[in-house]
């Protein structure tokens, strides 16, 4: 049975589920171009193609890559290198393949288990590598075989060679590299003068030479010295090697990739790379660069060394004891994350902020947000890409001007606004761990280190669109490296930390094994940029409490296993940000969920965690005669609005401190408070029931005795006092000189300026009005209610950024799974 027969019945054997899993981690249906699946057949097909390979190989570790690479060297060794599949050149991961290639039929290629299993000590060591085995199959990294043997993706055996630090054949490296003289010159080195009269007759007798170990290690016996030593650096791998020995033939600086080379006339200078180039050891691949064959280097290696794959992560050794009390202050700091981003979306409900045509918000809007919550300038930039793309806020276009009159004129194209979406009422009056979930399930999948902002001479802005491809690769591996750490240990800070906490992230996701190049120490160089991300992806995990003193805290670790859950691939779909923020435990997870369990489970990990981590919300504060209200942790919303209605924060940390005063009290007025109302609210949100402290009730009260005694008529514009010497008093004063006011009547002015202008002159001068109505009503100051409907969309739509699918092909991997199982 061929592997792809093989595979497509053992793809018949999953149920939806465990092939929704299978399908996203290979970003199906968009990996393949949303191109018809329709049968199991079709599909294992596609799985067995290089491009979806790699997507499995990039989803594992270290370990199982260097496992498949053994195995890979194992069937190579026995089944030798398929022919027209030798390894590419160029700097690329080795398991990326990008001409086409001969078939490979795996069946045709197996290797016996037991084989694999014999590298590892009985006990603990064979069992890990048991269950690696398990996992490579559950993912199609190893194919269906028959009992008791392995089966690897044809690139796997296309790359072998590769893998092992191999180069190509010596016929395809002779065929590229020369024309019929220089073919003949090799053979006549070899055999004398005469030897063969066609280059297709030197050309056999050379790779019949060099096919043969024996022949190989007896003429590298009487090499020079140099020759031995140069081998002795080829042999293990990689098998290149700068040199001087040809010339392009047509003498071109750059020697084009289908080049033909000739021997440099008196040599290289170098007596070890002449005597190998001339027997046919080194052919060259490029412009001062040569290969050593596969067979030389094969026939040259020891035999009978044991591979030795390592399947555990090499533990990280920068780390320091963690103090007493580290984990409280994990939690205060998310405590702090939930309600400083509360204070920052409040802002922006209060006061919506403009979009930029080119894109973000301005930075003098961003300014006054931060300062309307206490914030740092950067941290709401943080909080406000967090909220969009966790549904909390949305862009809505204001609705367009009408047109200009005439044939060409046309209507401006409308602006746009930051607005909280429909989403946010019901979060804002959620405890601070449903306020929580929904920012970190979206920082956890957020393509973007948000904080990072690698262009000096550009100016940050909030609102960017997301497109580092790496940032989850990074994110992901820096979790799981931290995961790693022993209980009470947590990395240092230090340079040679964040190297470490790199590289171990390079041994969970392979993909940023490019950007890491060693200096031959251990010591990692040209990743500069990267450590930058890494510091950065640090920084915002100890704001938002997911690593505490260089440690996973509770919460950090359930967040690491929703990212292991998969939860990465549904982007910009967040897994958990549609929940229902009030809900516990597995309740409110929303219909999405209910179909991806092992994603359920890890939400409802995080929730958990999170109730856990941050206390109960207080609705109760202590009042003191200083005029400061104080709520200790997280304040509950009821009590926060109320004192935030009635004072302004002053301070925040384990406590929240408020101060009242009587602008701020007037501020309650102003949007509808009565003096009764406040000092009963407060008195009951007082603390163990005590009574407000004198000074507070007296400026309460004192306050509201001069509240409304100027009535603003909501005309254009009249001022109303039934205290004419106040009228007589406003009417003289120089500070309202800009509003023209005449006195029509003992207890009536009226304005020039309209009633908003008015208000505001009054209450700059020093006196408190309100604003009435054409019917004697009071109107109340309130904040504006706009709402944006939410953009999250549900992990089953379409990836917005790639548009719609193919009609009739289903838009998810769910999609797609429930389609396949059910057509048998």
């Amino acid at each position: 049975m061929n592997a792809r027969t093989a595979l497509a019945k053992w793809l018949g054997t999953l149920d939806a589920e465990r092939l929704t899993i299978l399908l996203e981690e290979r970003d199906l249906p968009f990996a393949a171009e949303y191109r018809r699946i329709t049968t199991l057949r079709e599909l294992a097909e596609h799985l067995l193609t290089d491009e979806s390979v790699s997507h499995g190989l990039m989803a594992g570790t270290a370990g199982e890559l260097e496992l498949l690479v053994s195995i890979a060297a194992l069937a190579l060794e026995w089944h030798g290198p398929v022919a027209g599949c030798e390894a590419e050149l160029g700097p690329r991961h080795p398991w990326q393949q990008h001409r086409p290639v001969a078939p490979v039929e795996p069946a045709e290629r197996l290797v016996a288990e037991r084989d694999v299993l014999a590298w590892f000590q009985p006990g603990e060591e064979r069992q890990r590598a048991e269950h690696t085995l398990a996992r490579l199959r559950e993912r199609a990294l190893l194919l269906p075989a028959p009992k008791g043997k392995l089966a690897l993706p044809p690139l796997l055996h296309v790359r072998a060679a590769g893998f092992d630090g191999y180069g190509r054949t010596a016929d395809r490296l002779l065929t590229s590299a020369y024309n019929a003289p220089e073919v003949k010159r090799i053979a006549t080195t070899l055999f004398g003068e005469g030897a063969a009269r066609t280059r297709d007759q030197a050309q056999e007798l050379i790779t019949t030479v060099l096919a043969d170990p024996a022949l190989v290690r007896a003429l590298v016996t009487d090499a020079p010295a140099r020759a031995q030593e140069l081998l002795d650096h080829l042999v293990p791998g990689p098998p290149l090697l700068r040199t001087h020995c040809f010339v392009s033939r047509y003498g071109a600086q750059d020697a084009a990739p289908d080049s033909k080379y000739l021997f440099r006339e008196g040599g290289s200078g170098d007596e070890g790379t002449d005597w190998l180039a001339a027997r046919g050891l080194l052919v060259p691949v490029g412009l001062d660069l040569v290969e050593l064959p596969y067979e030389v280097a094969r026939a040259l290696r020891h035999e009978g060394a044991t591979p030795s794959p390592r399947l555990e992560a090499e533990p990280l050794t920068a780390t320091a004891p963690l103090p007493p009390g580290w984990e409280g202050e994990g939690g205060t700091a998310a405590a702090a994350a939930a309600w400083r981003a509360e204070l920052v979306l409040r802002a922006l409900a209060a006061q919506p902020v403009a979009i930029r045509k080119t894109g973000g918000i301005a930075v003098r809007d961003t300014r006054r947000l931060a300062k309307a919550a206490g914030a740092d300038e950067a941290d709401t930039r943080l909080w406000l890409d967090l909220a969009v793309n966790a549904g909390l806020a949305a862009p809505q276009d204001e609705e367009p001007a009408p047109a200009a009159r005439g044939r060409n004129s046309k209507a401006p194209k409308p602006s746009a606004r930051l607005l909280p979406s429909d989403r946010y009422d019901a979060w804002a009056a959620a405890p601070a761990a449903g306020k929580l979930l929904p920012l970190l399930a979206a920082w956890a999948v957020v393509p973007e280190v948000l904080s990072h902002w690698p262009e000096p001479d550009e100016t940050p802005v909030a609102l960017i669109s997301p497109q580092d491809e790496e940032a989850v690769t990074l994110r992901t591996g820096v979790l799981r490296a931290l995961a790693t750490l022993p209980d009470g240990q947590g990395l240092t800070g230090e340079a040679q930390g964040h190297a470490e906490l790199l590289a171990l992230a390079a041994w969970f996701r392979p993909a940023l094994r490019a950007h890491l190049a060693g200096d031959g120490t251990g010591t990692l160089t040209g990743a500069d940029e990267l450590l930058d991300r890494v510091a950065a992806t640090l920084e915002e995990a100890a704001l938002l409490g997911v690593v505490a003193h260089g440690a996973l805290t509770p919460v950090g670790r359930a967040l690491c296993r929703l990212l292991e859950a998969g939860a990465a691939h549904h982007y910009p779909a967040v897994p958990g940000a549609g929940a229902n923020p009030a809900a516990r435990g597995s309740d409110g997870l929303g219909e999405d969920l209910t179909h991806r369990p092992a994603l359920a489970q890890a939400v409802t990990a995080l929730r958990e965690a999170l109730y856990a981590t941050l206390p109960a919300p207080s609705d109760t504060a202590r009042f003191q005669s200083d005029l400061t209200a104080t709520v200790t942790g997280a304040p509950a919303p009821a009590l926060a609005d109320l004192l935030s209605a009635v004072g302004d924060i002053e301070s925040e940390g384990h406590a929240v401190v408020w101060r009242i005063t009587a602008a701020s009290v007037r501020r309650a007025l102003d949007s509808g408070w009565s003096a009764d109302e406040l000092l009963d609210r407060l008195t009951a949100a007082s603390k163990r029931g005590t009574l407000l402290p004198q000074p507070l009730a007296y400026t309460i009260k004192d306050t509201a005795r001069t509240h409304g005694q100027l009535k603003v008529v909501r005309s254009a514009c009249c001022i109303r006092s039934d205290d004419t010497d106040l009228i007589a008093e406003v009417a003289q004063a120089r500070g309202l000189a800009k509003l023209r006011l005449r006195r029509i009547a003992p207890t009536v002015l009226i304005s020039t300026a309209p009633p908003e202008e008015t208000l505001s002159a009054l209450r700059t001068a020093g006196y408190a009005p309100t604003q009435e109505a054409e019917t004697g009503t009071t109107v109340l100051d309130r904040a504006p209610t706009d709402r944006a409907p939410s953009l999250l969309p549900t992990l089953d739509q379409a990836h917005p950024v790639y548009g719609s699918p193919v009609r009739g092909v289903p838009a998810s991997a769910r999609a797609l799974a429930c389609a396949l199982t059910s057509a048998g």
